[in-house]
Parts: structure tokens; C-alpha cells; sequence
């Protein structure tokens, strides 16, 4: 146990060291976070085997799972707070067309270049395995974006409808995924299952829905019971561990398997609950403050996960290469497409698509699902290949993104122990 608690505070340690140095070379402080990781994991500190010191393999590193669960849970309920009715009457449908036309886009680009690869190539890659990672593709990482957009204080339209395009997009990602990992079952198995294509999709995004407006109405009941601050945070950080844990939470009625999505609950529940509390935006800014050693420590565990030895197989090495470049594609031009349609400005048809490309958990998860799959192993090591690159790169070029649609304000107060100027 007390090894655990060592491991805990070196990685909020390191991270916040690591960020210092960050900052000085310019780089956003979840890209310290991430590097803190990879010196603590199994290919740095942690293969030294020092007694409590460093993530020694992915059997240690998985004891901290639900500390990372624990982490999304809560960074999709503050993303359910930029769904507030009053800016989705200014941007609701600009955010649904962007977030469903670019994950689509993405997709259908991936699926359409790794298939080509899988009929020139049949023994590289399956073609179940080619339309599941189109699927992968469509999912980004809120947890990256939310992270650059609080450290820099960034606010603007591009920054209002990145936040709920990323919040959306898991959402279309998930039934994506559901969908072409149905079909990619039938096609090795050779029988097609309704059940799995439509039936579960559509059950999986009912009950997310369904819980998480139950939840933020209960949240928002109990809440008129208390008047301390501190009670009141108390009650929403219960809350979101317990939405969290329900949505873990799968059981099965014959062949139907019954559970919700992690991302789309928490953010449904939040949604639900900063537009019925009149307190919610107070206490919203409270949960933020709080939450900051949780956001850290789940990207140096994040980083921790990053597996090298994939970056040892040459065919890992050139599919991984091939599907970055096709996502980062489908990404930025979906995004471009998209925002151009609903005629937003320039600025953000420019730049939206950048800020899409960091992709880490949501995809991870999906890629684990499909290890039943031939080609499993396959899928999971090019999605791992992805993530060391678009976890290291992605916060960097999301922060330029925003600098350049003018959405950081570089000159902003550095430090607290400064003296704000007018």
C-alpha cells in the first residue's frame, strides 16, 4: 500500500517539475505530465525496480485504473459545462454538424486507404482490422484539450465550439466504433449479428443518456439541501465517482450486452446539471480548482502506459504512420469542410481541425475491446504507436492552434505571485 502513495506523490512531484521546464521552452504542461510518465514507467525508473519508486509494468500500472477512469469522469462532467442552453442557441448546430461531419469524414477516409492497403496487402492487414481502426480514428482526447484550454486561459468562438466538438465527437466515436466493430466481427466470423451492429449501439447511447439526465437532476435536488461550499463540492465530487462507477458497471439480457459510455454519461449528467442549478457555475469553478492533482497524475499515468516496443516492429512502425497520416488528413479537412458549410469564420475553418488531433484513452479503450479479433494485437500496437505521437505533439500544436486564431492571450499574467496589470 505504501508504494502505492510513493508512486502517487513522485508522479505529482516529477510532473510539476517537469512543467516548470516546460514553460520555458514553450511547451504546454501536459506534454510534462506525459514525459514525467514515460521516465516513471517501465521503460525509464520503473525497470530499475527501486521499492516504490516509478510504474514497473503494466500489471502495477493497471492498479491505477480507476484512478484514471475516475480522472475522465470528472473531465467529461466540466466539458458538460460548455452545453449550457445559452450557448447552444449561438453554436448548437454549427458544434453537432462539425463534431458528426468530421468524425464521419475521418472515418470513411481511414476505412478507405487502410482497406486499399488491406486488398494490395492481405497478410499485413485484415480487413476486418482496416475498418476497425477507421472506427478508432474518429475518437480524440478531451482530457488533452480541456487541459491546454484551462493552463492558457483560451476563450473565443474556436475554443466554445472545440469543447463541445470534442465532447460531441466521442459520442459519434463510440457508435462508430460499435457499428464497423459489429460488422468487423461478422466478416471473421461470418455471421452477421443485428444484436451487435444496431441493437447495442443504440442501447449503449439510450442508457448514457437516460443515467446521466437522472443523475444531474438528482445532483441538482440534493444539492438545494446544503448552503456550505464545501458540502455542496462534496456532494459533486460523490456524485461524479458514482456515475463513473454505474457506467462501468455491464450485465447481459440473452445475447444483449447492457452498459453505458463512461465520457457520455459524465458529460450528459453535467450537462443536465449546469443548466438546472443556479449555483452550478460557482461550484463548477470550485470541482475545476479541485480536480488539478487528479488531471495530473492521470496524464503521467497516461504517459506510464505508453508501450515502446511497439516502436521495434517495422510493420507497426509503417500501418502507424500511414493511419496518423490519414486521421490527421480527415481531422483537419472534416473540420475545414464542415466549418466552412455552416459558414463560421475563417480563423476557426483554419483551425479547428489541428486542435481534433490528439487522441489518447477513448481510443485505447476501443483498441483493447478489439483483441478478440485475428489481427487484435495488431490494431492495439498501431493505436499505441498513434498515441505516443499524438499525445507528445498534439497539446503543442493545439496550443499554436489557439495562439494563432488569436484565442491565447500571450501577454496574460504569468504567474499568481504577480501582480496582475491592467
Amino acid at each position: 500500500m505504501e508504494n502505492f502513495l510513493i508512486s502517487l506523490s513522485l508522479s505529482l512531484i516529477l510532473g510539476l517539475l517537469l512543467s516548470r521546464i516546460a514553460k520555458k521552452i514553450g511547451l504546454p504542461a501536459v506534454t510534462a505530465y506525459i514525459i514525467a510518465g514515460v521516465i516513471l514507467g517501465p521503460f525509464v525508473l520503473g525497470k530499475m525496480n527501486f521499492g516504490g519508486i516509478g510504474y514497473h509494468d503494466s500489471n502495477y500500472i493497471e492498479n491505477f485504473a480507476i484512478l484514471s477512469k475516475t480522472a475522465l469522469g470528472f473531465i467529461a462532467f466540466m466539458i458538460g459545462n460548455e452545453f449550457r442552453l445559452k450557448d447552444l442557441e449561438k453554436m448548437g448546430r454549427g458544434a453537432i454538424t462539425v463534431g458528426i461531419f468530421q468524425a464521419v469524414f475521418t472515418t470513411l477516409l481511414v476505412d478507405l486507404v487502410l482497406i486499399g492497403v488491406s486488398l494490395a496487402f492481405p497478410n499485413l492487414l485484415s480487413l476486418p482490422s482496416a475498418i476497425t481502426l477507421g472506427a478508432i480514428a474518429a475518437a480524440t482526447a478531451p482530457a488533452a484539450t480541456l487541459m491546454v484550454v484551462k493552463q492558457y486561459k483560451a476563450h473565443g468562438p474556436l475554443t466554445k465550439l472545440l469543447l463541445m466538438v470534442v465532447a460531441l465527437d466521442d459520442a459519434v466515436g463510440l457508435m462508430l466504433f460499435s457499428v464497423s466493430f459489429g460488422i468487423a466481427q461478422a466478416l471473421e466470423s461470418g455471421n452477421i449479428s443485428t444484436i451487435s451492429i444496431v441493437a447495442e449501439p443504440l442501447i449503449e447511447m439510450g442508457m448514457s443518456i437516460a443515467i446521466g439526465v437522472l443523475s444531474g437532476l438528482f445532483l441538482n435536488y440534493l444539492e438545494r439541501f446544503f448552503h456550505s461550499r464545501s458540502k455542496r463540492l462534496s456532494l459533486v465530487v460523490a456524485f461524479v465517482m458514482l456515475v463513473v462507477g454505474i457506467s462501468l458497471s455491464t450485465f447481459s439480457i440473452g445475447d444483449v450486452h447492457i452498459r453505458s459510455s463512461l465520457l457520455l454519461t459524465c458529460m450528459i449528467a453535467g450537462c443536465t446539471f449546469c443548466n438546472v442549478c443556479n449555483a452550478s457555475e460557482e461550484i463548477m469553478d470550485r470541482l475545476d480548482r479541485w480536480t488539478g492533482p487528479i488531471l495530473v497524475l492521470f496524464f503521467v499515468i497516461s504517459g506510464a502506459e505508453l508501450d515502446f516496443s511497439v516502436l521495434k516492429d517495422p510493420l507497426v512502425l509503417a500501418l502507424g504512420l500511414c493511419y496518423i497520416a490519414t486521421r490527421s488528413t480527415g481531422k483537419i479537412y472534416g473540420a475545414y469542410l464542415s466549418s466552412r458549410l455552416e459558414r463560421m469564420d475563417v480563423k476557426t475553418q483554419k483551425h479547428l481541425g489541428i486542435t481534433l488531433l490528439p487522441q489518447a484513452g477513448v481510443a485505447l479503450g476501443m483498441a483493447n475491446s478489439s483483441l478478440i479479433l485475428e489481427q487484435g494485437k495488431i490494431i492495439c500496437n498501431i493505436v499505441l504507436f498513434s498515441v505516443f505521437v499524438y499525445e507528445i505533439a498534439g497539446p503543442y500544436m493545439t496550443k499554436n492552434a489557439l495562439i494563432k486564431a488569436g484565442e491565447i492571450d500571450t501577454e496574460a499574467r504569468k504567474s499568481s505571485r504577480v501582480e496582475n496589470k491592467a
